[in-house]
């Protein structure tokens, strides 16, 4: 493929995202793998790698946070708090069992993810961040466990 049609592709992927995709899709199914804008398709999937991940971080803060808010406020407990419980557990079940190659990354990002899930506990309950414990007290398992409710 001529450079400039690779300049061309690099133009079409930062003018029309939907448009460069659509062209590289019908690229890949006939093969055309000369004329493809690999340079974006790499940073695309790069990409995808990194959303994925994120997701998951996102939904064990929030995972955590409400179960923390569980924890402290017993008082304050609500069908609300136990429906975001359940539906971000499924929903970290479902990344990964989507993406098995992540099955360790909940632990590895764990304590991070807690900290977060502190400060935003404090911040939604108005209970001052030494309230919870410096560091997780929950396990990644019982975190994931649809039966676990800290009491």
């Amino acid at each position: 493929m001529m450079n400039t049609d690779l300049a061309r592709q690099s133009n079409l992927y930062n003018a029309d995202y939907i448009s460069w995709i659509e062209t590289t899709v019908k690229k890949l199914k006939h093969q055309d793998y000369a004329s493809v804008d690999w340079e974006n398709v790499i940073e695309e999937m790069e990409g995808m790698a990194r959303r994925e991940r994120q997701h998951l971080r996102s939904n064990l803060i929030v995972l955590l946070l409400h179960l923390l808010k569980w924890h402290y406020q017993p008082s304050k407990r609500s069908g609300s708090w136990k429906g975001s419980i359940v539906e971000h557990r499924q929903r970290i079940e479902d990344i990964l069992e989507d993406s098995p190659s992540l099955t360790a990354y909940p632990s590895e990002v764990l304590e991070k993810c807690y900290r977060k899930a502190v400060a935003q506990a404090a911040a939604e309950t108005g209970l001052p961040p030494e309230t919870f414990p410096q560091g997780c007290s929950y396990s990644i398992s019982e975190v994931l466990d649809t039966n676990f409710f800290p009491e």
